[in-house]
């Protein structure tokens, strides 16, 4: 089935760029030109992935997305100005997926927009024919994760995770006391050769520990150690 990306930006110019190239590659599009003439349709009749600028008039795309948030997980790519870490580092730890800066080439784009669909597909089809999950469900502690149907819980309370931060928190339970790169995290997260920098995992794992922290304030499951990496404790 062709997937629909949604493209949300007050660029004229790379909403109509971006589109044409993501429609040559067989992809359906959707464009709008801020976050407010997007929200409804996004909650309404939602893509299969949704591309944001950060930087717009009416409804910014900090703004579009806490408010999707509330309803969806959409799986969304955040655009942000080369400069703007602070709101690359915002964006991520409210939910988004991942982050492209500007300039950015058209191939990149569309390899990531590739990576986080066929993630989600691929859980997507494990639940459905039940006879092939992604992965054994994870049983560690007070954590429970089913890969085959994207459910975390911690202590029998769900947990709602994006693609992105279920992929890490899989890697590093999966092993528990065994220190993860940041380099591993992101090859178990990001599998199709794509840029990222150190930051984007580590607003990851900012967003992990509060949201399990939203169901367990004592939660420190998730250590990290300076200049190696993270561990998930083995005795969580």
């Amino acid at each position: 089935m062709t997937a629909t990306i949604a493209l949300v930006d007050d660029d004229r110019n790379i909403l109509q760029s971006l589109s044409i190239a993501l429609q040559a590659e067989g992809f359906v599009t959707r464009v709008y030109s801020d976050g407010e003439a997007a929200l409804k349709p996004l909650i309404d009749n939602p893509p299969d992935l949704a591309v944001f600028d950060i930087k717009m008039p009416r409804m910014d795309g900090l703004e579009l997305l806490r408010r999707l948030r509330e309803k969806s997980q959409l799986p969304v790519i955040f655009l942000t100005s080369k400069d703007d870490e602070i709101d690359e580092a915002l964006g991520l730890a409210m939910g988004a997926d991942d982050y492209i800066a500007k300039p950015f080439s058209q191939r990149l784009v569309i390899a990531r927009i590739r990576a986080i669909l066929r993630r989600v597909e691929l859980n997507k089809n494990a639940a459905e024919e039940g006879d092939e999950p992604v992965a054994d469900p994870i049983t560690r502690g007070r954590l429970s994760m089913d890969p085959a149907r994207h459910k975390v819980e911690w202590d029998g309370k769900d947990v709602t995770l994006t693609v992105t931060e279920f992929l890490i928190l899989e890697t590093l339970a999966s092993r528990p006391g065994i220190v993860r790169s940041r380099n591993q995290l992101m090859d178990a997260a990001y599998q199709d050769d794509v840029y990222i920098d150190d930051r984007t995992i580590d607003s990851h794992i900012k967003r992990l520990r509060r949201k399990f922290r939203e169901v367990d304030p004592e939660f420190d499951a998730i250590a990290t150690l300076y200049g190696a990496g993270y561990r998930f404790a083995d005795d969580s």
